[in-house]
């Protein structure tokens, strides 16, 4: 008997579990909040050159008021961001045009910015413009250092302040206290009687059969010691890190678009609605696999056809985009259950904490990935959407979940893989003798 059969006996998924879900639902919700955070914080309003002669009130407050005199335009007759001439230039034929071959310098006093969107960004603060943009993206690799770092952490610690986690107080030698944390579970599910009769005892053979697991799965070894526990680990490695990084790399610039950067992150969160009833319906239907292998596969092309959309036509630069994070954000969807199925139960936890720290990595890379694009504008294209691509294919390595029942352990999961190479090799020697029977036959010689 496994301790899941137990809290069946207790109620399974009642009350208790759905209040517990929805509460957590407010955490959950805050920390998305802060991953796209730097869409906001980070935004690099317009900006020019401060005029060290003569820093107006006006000027200081906003850009748009910019000195012609002092400021050249750019090729498209905006202000150029970084650079103004060494010596104000004080009769301009037209006021929309510049002195064009006049000596300019770099902005040797700051700059003046547009605060009319964005009142005050680490930007803004920081002035990480011009020669220091790169510095930008380096804020949010230390952001998602310090999540990968969180994790590692207090992951750990959160078993202990769980107070529900009754597998965790048994396996800890704690079954007074389990016992007790049981009966309040089954309570809230309107199984008190079945709580009543629960004793240490009756308790404690729940939870044998996971005695064994624990002690001899200790290891993030256990991961990569035998063949078939390997390849499906080094495929989710793959899956993880690159569908983490091209989610946050095509999430997390969005001011590229031209468009309100408001209105731009609600469309990239809207379009995880459908995203996640279509990943449901596809993984019932489908299967994991294929729903995994598809959605990244075609969020790869989407990036990368991205690329040859004119700048002219933002609007459908965008919609492509959204449609490509939701791709993106479909297969992340699968890719937890999928994971989950595709480990043993006894080292099913750690398989899923080491290839989530893998998307850890893989935010982490995105912004790293983004600077490049300051030497070619394609790399960073063509980076996501190749690795997105190269994940899909990983994923076809793996086995199908599907209306299989979950693995228990590391040794059922080696067998059922060499019994599915020795199927594979007697149908292949069947074929081959089949052919050889039918080779004598007239018919088969004609076709």
């Amino acid at each position: 008997m496994a301790f899941t059969d137990l809290l069946d006996a207790l109620g399974g998924v009642g009350r208790f579990q759905l209040i517990y879900t929805a509460l957590l639902l407010l955490p959950c919700g805050l920390l998305a909040c802060h991953n796209f955070l730097q869409n906001f914080t980070a935004a690099v309003p317009r900006h020019h050159c401060r005029d060290a002669a003569k820093p107006t009130a006006a000027a200081t407050n906003n850009s748009g008021a910019w000195p012609r005199a002092t400021v050249p335009l750019d090729q498209f007759g905006v202000p150029e961001p970084c650079r103004r001439f060494m010596e104000p230039q004080r009769a301009l034929p037209n006021p929309n045009t510049s002195v064009n071959g006049e000596a300019t310098e770099s902005c040797k006093d700051g700059w003046v910015y547009d605060h009319s969107v964005f009142p005050s960004t680490i930007v803004t603060e920081w002035d990480l413009v011009c020669e220091a943009r790169t510095l930008r993206d380096l804020a949010q690799t230390i952001y998602m250092a310090g999540v990968l770092l969180g994790a590692a952490v207090f992951g750990g610690l959160a078993d202990r302040w769980l107070p529900e986690s009754s597998r965790w107080l048994l396996l800890h030698g704690k079954s007074q206290l389990a016992v007790r944390n049981l009966r309040k579970v089954a309570a809230m599910n309107g199984r008190k009687e079945e709580g009543d009769r629960l004793t240490q005892e009756v308790v404690s053979s729940y939870i044998q059969s996971e005695f064994t697991s624990v002690r001899t799965s200790n290891s993030v070894l256990d991961l990569f010691r035998t063949p078939a526990i390997r390849k499906v680990t080094c495929c989710l490695m793959v899956v993880w890190f690159s569908n983490s990084m091209a989610y946050y790399g095509l999430a997390m610039d969005l001011q590229k678009f031209g468009f309100s950067v408001y209105l731009v992150q609600v469309l990239f969160g809207v379009i995880d609605i459908p995203a996640m009833l279509v990943a449901t319906a596809a993984m019932i239907y489908m299967g994991r696999r294929a729903t995994v292998a598809s959605f990244l596969i075609l969020a790869g092309f989407m990036v990368i056809a991205n690329m040859f959309v004119p700048e002219g036509l933002q609007a459908l630069r965008t919609a492509q985009a959204a449609l490509g994070k939701g791709c993106l954000a479909s297969s992340f969807i699968c890719v937890y259950l999928f994971t989950g199925e595709l480990y043993p139960t006894e080292i099913r936890q750690m398989g899923m904490g080491f290839t989530s720290v893998n998307a850890r990595l893989g935010g982490l890379a995105a912004p790293l990935v983004t600077v490049v694009g300051e030497f070619s504008t394609i790399l960073p294209p063509v980076a996501f959407g190749a690795t997105s691509i190269l994940a899909g294919l990983a994923v076809c390595f793996l086995a199908e979940t599907r209306n299989t029942p979950l693995v228990e352990t590391i040794e059922v999961m080696e067998r059922r893989a060499r019994e599915g190479l020795s199927k594979k090799d007697a149908r292949g020697k069947g074929e081959e003798i089949s052919l050889q029977q039918l080779g004598a036959s007239p018919l088969i010689e004609t076709i």
